[in-house]
């Protein structure tokens, strides 16, 4: 079953022949390969590329493992390159490659050479990329399935497309499996084998048991406000063992460089200000984080929260966690200082939305506790409350718009509504 990614092939579409290199990220298992080896070249002999000047190498493949010298590998492309038009060079897994920084350099410097990589393990992650590559390359950041994509792949009924997608995620393999054992028994292992191997090889963490603890502890408060002082409180209490706020720090780095989880910044929006003091960690596949807790902890209200911030962060925006500071009298007529939540700040150029998370608005009296942080937000920016009801998009005598949840997710224009 071929499920199209067009997001990600227009942004490789739109790289051809700008001179740098197009360096596809992400989490493994996301799609990278099935981008760059099938949909990218069928583009490309769509629109007249001869197959010969597609040089498809995938590096991970035993058969290759002469070409991961970096002195093998020019030579056979370049062995390949047979005239001056131009050669789309793919190169899969490339940090199997020694000292692959130098033979992606060496191609630029050729004019009829357009170079296209991916790397996804524990030599090749997020922070190597602006390390070795700023200036020189062009970042496809690509993610697992968004709702959309999953549903057109399975059709259906949507309730039930939503049940799986919420508890098994959207790695484009499990849409293949069928039954409910074989996911949950390929997730369980793509992170005990891939995810967590690499972070073990990679910054020689001689915790893991504490690794796995902190990981639950993560995948368990999915939305809540935290910060490594907070989470080594919460592992001495839970766990009856110390880890330090400083190796918590040092770990949520390496989830985030492994795009397990990203980190959403509290921004205090009067003040126009970040507050350093907390952030909020969501996982960048809800299955694999079901999968940490053994499936057991399915509030859907967080999972719906975790799904519709990756869902902007598909679409481009910049995510933050809102903050309004308010000042109201107690019972006792005493003025204090109170802070009310936005969900996601998010921003995308000169756009910026305001955007809530709640599975239903059953009465005025919810719809008030929810849109009361926007009732303090004096700008002009378009404000939000995605609810999982089934009901058609409309707005408040305040401006607010409550849309359904499925109106968002598989249309990306209907927050302008």
């Amino acid at each position: 079953m071929e499920i199209k990614r067009n997001q990600y092939l227009q942004q490789l579409i739109d790289g051809k022949g700008n001179h740098l290199i197009k360096i596809i990220t992400g989490l493994r298992r996301c799609g990278k390969s099935y981008l760059l080896f099938n949909l990218f070249p069928a583009y490309l002999q769509q629109n007249g590329v001869p197959s010969d000047h597609i040089i498809k190498i995938d590096l991970e493949d035993i058969r290759n493992t002469e070409l991961r010298s970096p002195l093998a590998l020019v030579r056979y492309i370049d062995k390949l390159m047979t005239d001056e038009k131009m050669h789309y060079i793919l190169l899969d897994e490339i940090q199997h490659v020694e000292k692959f920084e130098e033979v992606l350099n060496s191609y630029l410097k050729i004019k009829n050479a357009d170079i296209y990589v991916t790397g996804s393990n524990s030599k090749f992650l997020s922070s190597d990329i602006v390390t070795e590559f700023r200036g020189r390359g062009d970042e496809i950041h690509m993610h697992p399935l968004s709702f959309a994509e999953y549903y057109s792949a399975v059709k259906g009924d949507m309730a039930e497309a939503w049940r799986n997608y919420f508890t098994f995620g959207g790695l484009p393999h499990l849409v293949e499996l069928n039954s409910d054992q074989k996911k949950i028994q390929y997730l369980k292992n793509l992170y005990q084998s891939v995810y967590k191997k690499d972070l073990l090889e990679r910054h020689k963490i001689g915790k893991e048991h504490e690794l796995d603890e902190l990981v639950k502890i993560m995948a368990s408060s999915i939305g809540s406000p935290c910060n490594p002082n907070k989470l080594s409180n919460t592992f001495k209490s839970l766990k009856h063992t110390e880890l330090t706020p400083h190796t918590i720090s040092s770990y949520l780095g390496y989830l985030e460089d492994a795009f397990l989880v990203e980190k959403a910044c509290r921004y205090d929006v009067k003040g126009k200000k970040y507050i350093n003091s907390l952030a909020k960690f969501y996982f960048t596949d809800s299955g694999l984080r079901n999968a940490l807790l053994d499936f057991r902890q399915q509030e859907e209200t967080h999972i719906m929260e975790n799904i519709i911030y990756n869902e902007l962060r598909i679409r481009g925006f910049m995510v933050d966690v809102g903050v309004v500071e308010v000042r109201k009298r107690n019972s006792l007529q005493v003025m204090e200082r109170r802070q009310l939540e936005v969900d996601f700040v998010a921003n995308l150029g000169s756009k910026r939305y305001y955007i809530q998370s709640a599975l239903a608005l059953p009465d005025k009296e919810k719809i008030k506790q929810e849109s009361a942080s926007f009732s303090n937000i004096r700008d002009s920016f378009k404000k939000i409350i995605v609810v999982k009801e089934y009901i058609h998009p409309w707005h408040t005598e305040d401006g607010v718009l409550i849309l359904n949840l499925f109106d968002f997710l598989l249309n990306p224009n209907s927050i302008d509504y």
